[in-house]
């Protein structure tokens, strides 16, 4: 992560445990942000296709990509609904779920916070 991420509320996101110049007022908890992704049939014989070729898998990008930010917003919804500016700590997971492995969680977790 480049640098730190900020919604439409203000609140910043940084896998980072400060954020530079902004001293942390109080500490408001964990919050999380969960997705859980289904995969298509005919994206997955694509995608097993372009795999057999070489070369990348531009629709699970985009999937992984859209789960990782949906994560996050909840993540911010959450430390705003308790009051905080900031999201300090972030950590993102990947796990494939399910009998046949069809199905992707994402979640990311840290510690809302204001500073």
């Amino acid at each position: 992560m480049p640098g730190p991420w900020k919604d439409a509320r203000g609140v910043t996101v940084t896998t980072t445990p400060t954020i530079e110049g902004q001293p942390i007022q109080e500490y408001l908890g964990i919050v999380t942000g969960e997705v859980i992704v289904g995969a298509n049939l005919f994206r997955d014989l694509f995608a097993n296709i372009r795999d057999i070729v070489g070369g990348r898998s531009g629709s699970y990008e985009r999937i992984l990509a859209d789960a990782r930010n949906q994560a996050i917003e909840e993540l911010q919804a959450e430390c705003a609904t308790r009051g905080g500016n900031a999201v300090v700590g972030v950590d993102l997971d990947y796990e494939v779920i399910g009998d046949t492995g069809s199905m992707l969680m994402v979640s990311a977790s840290g510690t809302a916070v204001k500073v």
